[in-house]
């Protein structure tokens, strides 16, 4: 894997809200218990964009949705995906969604259940998704116990859903491919007969709790894919970046872009978690002895200390130094 900068795209339009019970735009996620700010519904999504598109300013060569916890904000986000798709038709390779459909985690739901449909409605039009297991299951319709229903729901996403591509960003079974201790990421790329390209990376885990890691995920595949697809000339004028049949699972471009995406990532969280005790002090420093005292503060100060250090490790971005690679599924 040789480390090379990241090419952006020349426009990428993010897509999230925050417009459940308990959510709302704020300057922090709700891991603290507090935080302020005004619902966003599925009319404000559609008309900030509208609002782009009124200014001529929605000429978008990528899109990344992330979480959207009611229906009618999916469907709200998913008919500009549909707009944004349409304007390009005749341009091949000229738009790509990432779509990642946050809806819960180890068997847990945390949006409302309609949101399920809703998501399973778009996957047609997504050219690439990032479910966790637990989500990948809830939109293949296939239990993943094992490494062959984990081929048979991307096979599903590929064969009933015609998605381009998938990775299947968090995989917990139990699994002689998988030793304890280590994470598993499995993704493909379909042939034109629908037929999947499988790949997988299993790499040591880091044993502590962080926050923002699918949102980082995201972000960075999103501009490594296409950093990929560039790399393969022949890809960027084609549907959905999809690699001609001959092109082995390894050598895709998604699996070109998995390994930087994973290489940043452990990098990032590996300084982030070694920075983590400095964090505590300073902030608990900061507070009045009595506050200090408080379960309540030390919680929020170990919150704080959770979150990614991202500028700080820039170059963790830009040229990663770990070395993660794919092999054949």
């Amino acid at each position: 894997m040789s480390a090379a900068p990241i090419v952006p795209p020349t426009r990428v339009l993010a897509v999230a809200s925050h417009e459940g019970k308990k959510r709302s735009s704020r300057g922090n996620h709700t891991g603290y218990r507090h935080w302020t700010g005004t619902k966003a519904t599925a009319q404000e999504i559609s008309d900030l964009y509208r609002g782009l598109k009124d200014n001529y300013i929605n000429d978008f060569d990528m899109m990344l949705s992330g979480y959207i916890p009611g229906a009618e904000g999916v469907l709200a986000v998913g008919e500009i995906a549909k707009e944004l798709k349409a304007a390009n038709e005749q341009q091949p390779g000229h738009f790509f969604w990432v779509l990642d459909p946050v809806m819960g985690d180890n068997g847990n739901l945390y949006v409302a259940a309609d949101v399920v449909p809703a998501y399973k409605s778009l996957l047609a039009y997504a050219d690439l998704i990032i479910p966790n297991q637990f989500e990948a299951e809830l939109l293949s319709g296939v239990k993943i116990t094992d490494m062959k229903s984990l081929a048979a729901a991307i096979h599903a996403f590929h064969k009933n859903h015609r998605v381009p591509h998938v990775i299947i960003t968090s995989v917990n079974i139990s699994s002689p491919d998988i030793p304890a201790g280590h994470l598993c990421v499995v993704g493909s790329t379909m042939t034109s007969t629908g037929q999947a390209r499988l790949f997988k990376t299993v790499f040591p885990s880091i044993d502590c709790y962080f926050c923002g890691t699918g949102d980082m995920f995201g972000a960075l595949v999103t501009v490594r894919m296409r950093e990929a697809a560039a790399a393969a000339a022949s890809v960027m004028g084609c549907a959905s970046w999809v690699s001609g049949d001959a092109v082995a699972a390894v050598d895709l471009p998604l699996a070109r872009a998995t390994e930087k995406v994973l290489a940043s990532m452990h990098e990032v969280l590996t300084h982030t978690k070694d920075a983590m005790q400095g964090v505590v002090d300073r902030t608990l420093a900061a507070m009045t002895q009595d506050e200090r005292q408080g379960d309540k503060q030390k919680m929020l100060a170990g919150k704080k200390a959770a979150e990614l250090q991202l500028v700080r490790n820039l170059d963790c971005l830009r040229l990663p130094q770990k070395r993660i690679e794919v092999v054949p599924f």
